[in-house]
């Protein structure tokens, strides 16, 4: 067998022992989603958002990219966005990066990697803002650190687009979270979150 011939048969396993549990659920799950949640983070294979926080189908609005950057002229995040926050009405927008991340290990190198330079200049622009600080750390602590200033840099460019600053003057009720995630142990660190008429995170993070 092939090995989509295995993923095939991976999932018609999965879907049959749903429905042998609950012969309805899938049915129910096809009429509507209702998630409270939109999970904005990397791309990595190893950071799957259901499973980090044990959710099934249909509990989590999910969009990745490399490095859980936010950019504000990115139509796709901020489609994602605006779908998440107007439509669904989630309660709660979470950025979450993850220590280890080859998006922030390349911002940190001075070296030619192709396309993904374009992508990558977004996280030096963290890294530049930020320089006083991460020249102060060496290896894996300052590389560690770009996560979690790259993350929270998310937070506050989400809590500055039109989209979230409308959801909050109309009273919305809606959160923006700042996540990492270890691979090294399976746990989440939460970095800070920001509601409507809170300053931005990194004045105080």
């Amino acid at each position: 067998m092939s090995d989509l011939g295995k993923l095939l048969e991976n999932n018609r396993r999965w879907a049959d022992g749903i429905k042998t549990d609950d012969p309805e659920y899938f049915l129910r799950l096809s009429r509507q989603q209702r998630p409270d949640i939109l999970w904005i983070g990397c791309a990595d294979s190893r950071v799957p958002a259901n499973q980090i926080i044990d959710l099934p189908p249909g509990e989590v609005f999910v969009h990745r990219n490399i490095a859980n950057v936010i950019v504000p002229t990115d139509l796709n995040c901020l489609s994602v966005l605006q779908f998440a926050v107007q439509v669904l009405e989630v309660s709660d927008v979470i950025i979450v990066g993850h220590y280890g991340c080859g998006g922030i290990a390349a911002a940190l190198e001075d070296a030619d990697h192709g396309l993904i330079d374009n992508w990558l200049e977004h996280i030096k622009d963290v890294r530049r803002r930020h320089a006083d600080e991460l020249e102060s750390l060496e290896g894996e602590a300052r590389q560690d650190r770009l996560v979690e200033l790259n993350v929270m840099t998310g937070v506050d460019r989400v809590c500055a687009t039109t989209i979230v600053k409308k959801a909050w003057r109309q009273g919305q009720n809606l959160t923006v979270h700042g996540w990492v995630y270890s691979l090294k142990d399976g746990l989440v660190k939460p970095l800070g979150s920001r509601k409507a008429g809170q300053p931005p995170a990194l004045t105080s993070f």
